[in-house]
């Protein structure tokens, strides 16, 4: 199983229609796209996906087109985070009759929930019969310990973290503690800073629509060549650095629309790019390329 989760895994976009449905026939040729360059995996339904956007419905159904159009060609890491406990155990459980290979979840926010209470809704999950990414994403409004992620890493039905953190002391650590423990990068501006530290891997919103430079990045890594593992992490830190300015699904959108791909505008109350921040985005990637 552990064998499945290592090297970029984009967490897709949503695509939307004029009307803001889901566009699953653009979400189909989203994956085929990135499965053609060579991606190992999809994390799915995630923060990139406008997830606390989408209806419960349509996480599902997006899941199920996911994991159909990858047809066992990727490893599929389910996002199945909800407030609600109940709530993300249904996803967990509709995640295992969907054919995805893990599930992942975001701590339960906003209300201040005790890490008594955190543990509790993660184990339920654990319950749900695949294995468990915890998302470490602090600005979700959860901040947990070292000590609290072993916690869970004791337990062999969690299979990892991503490690949505520029914290590469507490990666570093995780992976002492449980040398199989599976920790995906989650900031793609340092992805390269995360292979140095013993990321197995990444998750990233950019990678929609430039994972080769992120499978360039790991394969110069691995190779030794950290000059050229450089270069491409500086090349993919200039569209970063410039989509930042404007929102980074917004951005991403606007670049893969830009590449053929029918992706639509973000949901409301996020705003499109304007015309001129459009085309200075576009400039700047097609100078990185």
């Amino acid at each position: 199983m552990h064998e499945l989760f290592h090297g970029v895994f984009p967490a897709l976009l949503t695509p939307f229609d004029a009307s803001g449905a889901v566009n699953y026939d653009a979400l189909r040729e989203l994956v085929r796209f990135n499965l053609e360059k060579g991606v190992n995996g999809f994390y799915v339904c995630g923060s990139t996906s406008e997830a606390f956007l989408l209806s419960h419905e349509e996480r599902k159904k997006v899941l199920e087109t996911v994991c159909k159009e990858a047809g066992g060609k990727a490893a599929i890491i389910a996002h199945v985070g909800c407030i609600g406990q109940d709530l993300a155990m249904d996803l967990a459980r509709h995640a295992k009759d969907a054919g995805a290979d893990a599930i992942s979840s975001v701590p339960p926010f906003y209300y201040g929930f005790s890490f008594d209470e955190i543990k509790r809704y993660y184990f339920a999950l654990a319950e749900a019969g695949l294995p468990v990414v915890i998302y470490n994403f602090t600005a979700a409004g959860v901040k947990l310990t070292t000590e609290q992620f072993t916690e869970f890493l004791s337990d062999p039905r969690f299979l990892g973290v991503k490690h949505t953190s520029s914290d590469f002391f507490m990666l570093e650590r995780l992976k002492a503690f449980r040398s199989d423990a599976v920790i995906f990068n989650g900031y793609d501006e340092m992805f390269l800073s995360g292979l140095v530290a013993g990321a197995d891997g990444g998750i990233g919103s950019t990678y929609n629509f430039m994972a080769e430079k992120y499978i360039a990045i790991e394969k110069y890594f691995r190779a030794g060549d950290l000059a050229a593992a450089q270069a491409e992490q500086h090349r993919a830190n200039n569209v970063i650095a410039e989509l930042l300015k404007y929102g980074v699904m917004a951005s991403c959108k606007t670049i893969c629309n830009h590449l053929g791909l029918s992706l639509g505008e973000c949901r409301k109350p996020f705003a499109p790019l304007t015309a001129e921040q459009k085309r200075r985005l576009i400039a700047v990637y097609e100078e990185n390329v």
